[in-house]
């Protein structure tokens, strides 16, 4: 049917949407039959059937009414009935828009999209003019589920916690740069799940805020972490002990790394990195502290900053390595969080700056929640978690409560 209807539209050169498009009348002819069956199930008697000329209830002709849907406008006819007790359930009264649009316009807003993007993107796809107003309002029906994500209570202990921050425009009186303080927890079962988004006042990343947004952690339920992943910012290992104090801390391999070239001339970032690489891929830690002086007598004349700088975080740089490979990939780096901040970029890249709070978060929700095909997603089970949970329960297994 699907290939003549299609067949048809062609040869009388009908275009699939618009007014009169074939979809749109599908969709049309659809629901109206839709609503048609439930008047019929509300009378108890289908129409022009002799049952309804006997007094009672009947039907009492229609009301036009256009709805949007995912492709374009639809006018319908609504029926009525003589005592107005017919409550349609396909397309409830009020109610102009099908779920399905509004679940369209969410996931454009949530690639990244601006209001007028998806306005303009209706415009010219499915023939319906839809102000920036109206895109608003449907990405705005996520509040309400957003503030509740916020404040859900989380599990007693998490064995790994990942925590970063991402920089967004944010309007505050004048347009600043606020961090989003963002936390992944990986639970008992292996399962990554963002734990909350915080936006701090602009003035950089600090320790002290990072201190606000682990207490909250700790009022939703959080009292214990294992192992919490950060990068090399001042004061945050001290935040997550007096949150935690059993946790242990593991500086992220990758800032460090990037933190080191800072110092170094481009001409040497190479050979550094291949350096430091012999660190933190050594077998263990005699292994890694043997390397690192090695590390230390070749570059420290030319950059004692730099070699400064591992030497201050080295105690939060080698827990990792008293773990086996499959542990050591999942802590030595907050990679799983810099993937979400990747998404969170291209989710904010087109919008310049935001109006307020609620409006960054908003966005930055609805990244979280969309699922990519064939791309990482922010929740999921890590892989081959049963043997990782084995080695870590050997180090906190009275902690993790397993027995």
């Amino acid at each position: 049917m699907a290939e003549q209807l299609v067949s048809s539209a062609v040869e009388r050169q009908v275009s699939l949407t618009g007014e009169d498009g074939l979809l749109t009348a599908l969709t049309r002819r659809v629901l109206q039959a839709a609503l048609e069956a439930e008047m019929s199930a509300h009378l108890g008697y289908d129409k022009h059937e002799p049952a309804g000329r006997d007094g009672g209830n009947s039907r009492n002709g229609s009301s036009p009414k256009t709805v949007r849907t995912e492709i374009g406008d639809v006018t319908i006819a609504v029926p009525r009935d003589r005592a107005g007790t017919f409550e349609p359930q396909i397309v409830p009264k009020h109610q102009r828009r099908l779920a399905g649009f509004d679940e369209a316009v969410i996931s454009l807003y949530a690639k990244g999209m601006t209001t007028g993007d998806i306005a303009a993107h209706l415009a010219q796809v499915y023939d319906t003019e839809v102000s920036r107003d109206l895109v608003s309002r449907v990405t705005d029906q996520v509040l309400g589920e957003m503030k509740a994500w916020q404040s859900r209570p989380l599990d007693p202990i998490y064995p790994v916690i990942l925590i970063d921050a991402i920089v967004l425009k944010v309007r505050e009186g004048t347009v600043a740069n606020r961090p989003v303080y963002v936390a992944i927890g990986i639970d008992l079962n292996g399962f990554r799940d963002v734990l909350g988004l915080w936006v701090g006042p602009s003035g950089g990343e600090g320790a002290k805020q990072w201190m606000n947004m682990l207490s909250d952690l700790r009022n939703r339920g959080i009292l214990d972490a294992c192992i919490v992943c950060c990068d090399g910012l001042k004061g945050l290992p001290e935040a997550i002990t007096a949150t935690w104090p059993a946790a242990t801390v593991q500086t992220c391999v990758v800032h460090l790394v990037r933190n080191s070239l800072r110092y170094a001339s481009k001409k040497y970032w190479q050979a550094i990195t291949r350096d430091l690489k012999k660190i933190y891929t050594a077998p263990s830690l005699a292994a890694a502290q043997t390397e690192f002086e090695d590390f230390a007598d070749q570059w420290e004349p030319l950059y004692p900053a730099m070699v400064r700088m591992w030497r201050n975080s080295w105690a939060e740089f080698i827990p990792f390595l008293d773990f086996p490979v499959e542990v050591r990939k999942l802590i030595y780096t907050t990679n799983g969080i810099e993937s979400l901040n990747a998404r969170f970029r291209a989710a904010t890249r087109r919008r310049g700056h935001f109006p307020d709070e609620q409006s960054a978060l908003k966005v930055l929700y609805l990244a979280v929640l969309e699922r990519q095909k064939n791309r990482p997603n922010p929740t999921g089970q890590i892989a081959g978690w049963k043997n990782i949970l084995n080695v870590l329960s050997l180090t906190y297994g009275d902690r993790l409560g397993l027995n």
